[in-house]
């Protein structure tokens, strides 16, 4: 199937998995940003999506996709590092007009990787697993996602780490947002200069939203569970 064996259909694959996930963390984004204004609405999103049947069949259809981009993104790397043979051992001078993302996707992709296990473990692990499996005595509830936010965000260690991620995230974005789209053929001579400032800002604006929840929480900004004032 040429999806599979050939370098343009796995770049497809690579495309539609990507733009899936970026659609992903709009929403999840978005939902993010209620805790800024009201824990107990963020709470309310977190038992919606908690261990019920439709959030674990999601979470798992999205397992499925962020497995298979980065599974290709691996393949596709191996492929060019084979075409270019020992030429890749060759000092070359950059050139000025190939980003620095797009020179070093694998590098943010195995950063993106590890913060993505650091943040199942933060969150997926004790939110819908710990309700899943029933494990107790952990520093939350469950369903208690405002708490697990703040419990994770006031640590600086994890709100650094976080911060690296998230910009990490952002440049490998700016990059796949208009490649996906020049994969796919949208990518006219009018268009491509069109969707790489589309995409930067889009994506800038997507990173911002995880990114002032962090700082917000880590500097203790967000407001209260209990009665939703702000610093």
């Amino acid at each position: 199937m040429w999806l599979i064996n050939s370098s343009i259909g796995r770049k497809v694959i690579m495309s539609v998995t990507g733009i899936s996930l970026i659609l992903f963390l709009t929403f999840h984004g978005c939902m993010n940003v209620v805790a800024l204004f009201s824990g107990e609405a963020y709470n309310t999103i977190c038992e919606l999506l908690g261990a019920n049947w439709y959030a674990v069949a999601a979470t798992m259809g999205l397992a499925f996709l962020a497995v298979l981009h980065i599974v290709y993104a691996f393949i596709l790397t191996a492929q060019n590092r084979r075409a270019r043979g020992a030429s890749r051992y060759e000092v070359t001078d950059k050139p000025s007009k190939v980003e620095w993302a797009s020179q070093n996707m694998l590098v943010l992709g195995i950063i993106i990787l590890l913060g993505l296990v650091l943040h199942l473990f933060n969150f997926w692990y004790n939110m819908m697993f710990a309700e899943l499996f029933h494990i107790e005595g952990l520093a939350h509830a469950p369903g208690d996602g405002f708490g697990w936010i703040q419990e994770t965000f006031s640590n600086p260690v994890y709100a650094v780490l976080y911060v690296i991620w998230i910009v990490a995230i952002w440049m490998h974005l700016t990059h796949g947002f208009w490649s996906a789209l020049q994969t796919l053929g949208l990518n006219g001579k009018t268009w491509f200069c069109r969707w790489k400032v589309i995409g930067f800002v889009y994506v800038t604006l997507l990173m911002l939203m995880f990114l002032i929840v962090v700082i917000a929480f880590a500097f203790g900004c967000a407001p209260s569970l209990c009665c939703g004032a702000s610093c």
